[in-house]
C-alpha cells in the first residue's frame, strides 16, 4: 500500500452495536485498501472483543498519530481513544458510557481531519438513546460536525449519498413546524451553493442539481401554497445568477426520476430519506456537506440485534470511504 494513498479515519461509533465489526470489515476490503491507508479511531479493547467475537483475525496495531499508519492487508491500524467505562457494557445495550465513547471517537477523527493528519473521516453508526442517556446535545452527525468545526449546527447540511444519487436536505431533525420557520430564501440559496461546492470538491466539474419543492405538486401554482413562488423560486434564481446549474422547484414525488442529475435537494427530512430508504435499504451513507472537512457517515443503525454474530454488512461503510478516498485531496467546501 503506497504511502501517498488518502488516509481516511473510520470512527468506530457505538461501542455496543456493529460499529466496530463493520469499520473493521471496511478496512479489511481489498477495494478500500487500493484507494486509501484506513485508520480506526475507537477503545481498543472494544474493537478487540468484536473481532474476537465475529471472528475477524487480522492483528490490531495501535499507531500513537494516524499519519503513522503502514501497509499491509493483514493488519487493523488503531487511534486508541481509551475509556475506563467500557468493562462492562455488553452487546447490544445502551449505556451513558457507549453514547460518550462513540462521539469521542468521531470526535477525536474530526480533529485530526481539521489539523490535517487525516484526508477525510467516515463514521460507524451511534445510538440515539446512548447519547441521550450522556446527556450530550446531539440530533445527528451534521450538527456534531458543525460544532466540532466551530459552525453553527444549521449551517452543515446532510447529502444522503447511494450508487450515482445524491440528496441534500435544506431540513433535518426538527419537526416539520420548526422546519417551516427555516425554509428562507436566504437558507435555500445557502444550501444549494453548498451542495455546489461539495459536488465539486467530490471532482463534478460541472455539476447539475434540482430543487424539489415543499408544497404536494411544487405548489401547484399556488393552488396548494406560496412558499415554492414566494422562497424557493427566487434562490434559484439567485443561485443561477451566481453560476450555479440548478433548476426547480419540482415536485418531490417526481423529481428522482428525473436523468443526469448530480445531487437533488429537498426541504424536509421525509422527503429525502425515504426515497433513499426505498431505493437503498441499509446501503446509504451521509456525507455532511458545508463544514472544512470532509465527512460521512452510514445511515444505518447500530443493529444491537446481530451485534457480535459476524453478520454486518460493511457494504455501506466501503461505499463511503471510497467515495471520499476518490476526492481530490484539497480542502473541502
Amino acid at each position: 500500500m503506497s504511502d501517498t494513498l488518502p488516509i481516511i479515519a473510520i470512527a468506530t461509533g457505538d461501542p455496543a452495536g456493529i460499529g466496530p465489526e463493520i469499520s473493521m470489515k471496511a478496512a479489511l476490503d481489498p477495494s478500500v485498501r487500493a484507494m486509501c491507508r484506513p485508520v480506526l479511531f475507537g477503545e481498543p479493547t472494544i474493537v478487540a472483543r468484536h473481532a474476537k467475537s465475529c471472528g475477524i483475525n487480522a492483528p490490531i496495531r495501535v499507531v500513537d498519530r494516524p499519519e503513522d499508519v503502514e501497509g499491509g492487508a493483514d493488519a487493523i491500524s488503531l487511534v486508541a481513544c481509551p475509556s475506563d467505562e467500557l468493562d462492562d457494557i455488553g452487546f447490544g445495550s445502551t449505556s451513558a458510557a457507549s453514547g460518550r465513547a462513540s462521539l469521542l471517537a468521531a470526535g477525536q477523527a474530526i480533529q485530526a481531519a481539521r489539523s490535517g493528519k487525516v484526508d477525510a473521516v467516515v463514521a460507524a453508526p451511534q445510538n440515539q438513546t446512548s447519547i441521550s442517556l450522556a446527556g450530550i446535545e446531539f440530533d445527528g452527525y451534521p450538527s456534531f460536525v458543525a460544532r466540532q468545526t466551530g459552525l453553527d449546527p444549521r449551517d452543515v447540511y446532510l447529502m444522503l449519498c447511494f450508487d450515482t444519487a445524491k440528496i441534500v436536505h435544506c431540513t433535518l431533525h426538527v419537526s416539520v413546524r420548526e422546519a417551516l420557520s427555516l425554509i428562507t430564501r436566504e437558507r435555500v440559496r445557502h444550501v444549494i451553493a453548498v451542495a455546489d461546492a461539495t459536488l465539486k470538491r467530490l471532482g463534478i466539474a460541472a455539476a447539475k442539481i434540482c430543487v424539489g419543492g415543499l408544497n404536494p405538486h411544487a405548489g401547484e401554482g399556488g393552488l396548494f401554497g406560496s412558499e415554492e413562488a414566494e422562497i424557493i423560486k427566487p434562490a434559484i434564481d439567485d443561485a443561477v445568477a451566481a453560476g450555479v446549474e440548478v433548476s426547480g422547484p419540482f415536485g418531490a414525488d417526481t423529481m428522482f426520476h428525473k436523468a443526469g442529475v448530480d445531487a437533488f435537494i429537498v426541504m424536509l427530512h421525509d422527503q429525502g430519506h425515504i426515497t433513499a430508504k426505498l431505493l437503498a435499504r441499509n446501503a446509504t451513507a451521509g456525507l455532511a456537506i458545508g463544514s472544512p472537512i470532509l465527512f460521512s457517515s452510514v445511515a444505518h443503525g447500530s443493529g444491537h440485534d446481530i451485534v457480535g454474530k459476524g453478520k454486518a454488512s460493511p457494504k455501506a461503510m466501503i461505499e463511503a470511504i471510497t467515495r471520499l478516498a476518490k476526492a481530490p485531496r484539497t480542502k473541502a467546501a
